[in-house]
């Protein structure tokens, strides 16, 4: 393992690796949901945790960010500096790099786009044809001659064309020099809530009734723009051994009205389900809500993924259903969680960056976690068997359509690309990256022509 600082560091070991011979693989916060980096064919780990900086490039007019720093503590720095924030996840302790790769996206998403909708450029260690490392920055300008590099970047996806040493982030449109005009100002303040229904209180139908009302509520206040654009939440649909399913997330508070928001949106779901939640909330500062690190340990898991354009169907929903409250749901610890997504998203064109899924309202997780002491066998079946049911209509797989538009790239899932669990005939390139792949195999073919990233999703060079 190689434990680098600069990006001159990066270089020398992506360098003596490549002249070694050696499989290279890249590590920022360490989230990946698949063995893309502990896979046992990688000889050289990249660590690139001590890259922590967050500071203000004058010179580009844009806010330089380091892939080792977490979000939580980008958050920090650019809001104790600034006042600002860049739109990215819920989830403080991930790591910067990886994430902004796929796109980037949390709770203020809806109200300010993704992640890399504010992506000004990136540092990116590549490899030419003659194994040669060195660093390149790509930037969004169009003029630029590197400026497909910096596409790829913009929802690609990590370990594709090189190792990002630097992210800088600065709005379309930002006008002048002040820092604090340059990215969307971040809340002062968040409430943040949750509601609960026991399982004890939920049979089929309130079940079915709780399910569509929050996909419904979801398709009619997704449009930008939207009263509800500053609420976030995450639907958890968890198997009857939990207990409960949760409602959980948070809107903004700065200004006046969000308990009324809250409360609309808690009844909107709940709303003829017959069944009351349980209730609790709390109004604290942005940053508090933001950056709190959830310190976990590490676990084994697997999950699968999907973007949702419309609320599940009613045959999906009633194997939702099924798969949750029947004789495994009460013996298996899993979760379908239904996460907020569309606003101000969709008013980014398929084509301006990679993200090709710009008018999805909804991202589902299938999830399921072991410990050590626990025969994962059972977990797994459980997980791939209840997403190849819900999406039996079409191959086991959610294929882009009316209801469903593939999968997400940073919750990456090896059985996508496998025959007996993807029967649609739509690979899983297409899944996740729609009609730019082919745009992005060219990146690759022009940018690591000799396929030294690479891992079992990677973007394939063209034949």
């Amino acid at each position: 393992m190689r434990v680098v600082s600069t990006t001159e560091q990066v270089v020398d070991a992506v360098q003596q690796a490549v002249r070694q011979g050696k499989r290279i693989a890249v590590r920022s916060g360490g989230h990946c949901f698949e063995d893309f980096v502990d896979d046992h064919s990688v000889r050289v780990l990249i660590d690139l945790s001590p890259m922590t900086a967050v500071s203000y490039d004058p010179q580009r007019r844009a806010f330089a960010v380091e892939p080792g720093a977490s979000l939580g503590e980008m958050y920090r720095r650019l809001f104790l500096g600034w006042g600002v924030a860049v739109p990215a996840g819920a989830t403080a302790e991930v790591g910067v790099g990886g994430h902004i790769l796929g796109g980037g996206y949390g709770a203020l998403s809806r109200r300010y786009g993704l992640g890399v909708d504010h992506l000004h450029a990136v540092e990116v260690v590549v490899v030419d044809k003659a194994g040669k490392a060195r660093s390149v920055v790509a930037t969004r300008d169009p003029g630029d001659p590197h400026h497909d590099l910096w596409w790829a970047h913009t929802g690609g996806g990590g370990g594709n064309f090189g190792i990002v040493t630097r992210y800088w982030f600065r709005s379309p449109g930002a006008k002048g020099s002040d820092p604090s005009r340059l990215l969307p100002r971040a809340p002062e303040s968040a409430l943040t809530f949750s509601a609960s229904w026991s399982w004890k209180d939920l049979d089929q139908r309130s079940f079915t009734r709780l399910v569509r009302n929050h996909g419904s509520w979801y398709e009619r206040n997704s449009a930008p723009g939207s009263p509800y654009a500053g609420l976030f939440s995450v639907l958890m649909l968890n198997s009857r051994k939990a207990g409960t399913v949760d409602l959980v997330g948070q809107v903004d508070s700065t200004g006046p009205g969000a308990q009324r928001l809250v409360d609309d949106y808690v009844a909107a779901v709940g709303g003829g389900v017959g069944a009351r939640p349980g209730r609790s909330q709390v109004d604290q500062p942005w940053l508090q809500a933001a950056a709190t690190v959830q310190e976990t340990p590490p676990a084994s898991f697997k999950a699968k993924a999907a973007y949702l354009r419309k609320r599940f169907t009613d045959r999906q929903t009633e194997t939702i259903h099924q798969h949750l409250s029947g004789k495994e749901g009460g013996e298996i610890s899993g979760s379908l969680w239904l996460v907020s997504y569309g606003g101000e998203v969709s008013t980014v064109a398929p084509e301006a960056t990679a993200v090709a899924q710009r008018d999805s309202v909804l991202k589902a997780v299938y999830l399921t976690g072991w410990e050590p002491q626990d025969e994962p066998g059972p977990r797994l079946s459980w997980v791939r068997d209840f997403y190849r049911a819900v999406y039996a209509d079409s191959g086991g797989v959610p294929v882009p359509g009316a209801v469903s538009d593939g999968s997400f790239v940073n919750y990456p899932d090896t059985d996508l690309a496998d025959s007996s669990w993807n029967t649609s005939g739509t690979p899983w390139h297409t899944l996740y990256y729609k009609q730019h792949y082919p745009r992005l195999q060219r990146i690759k073919a022009r940018w690591d022509p000799r396929n030294e990233f690479r891992h079992a999703l990677s973007v394939r060079l063209p034949e």
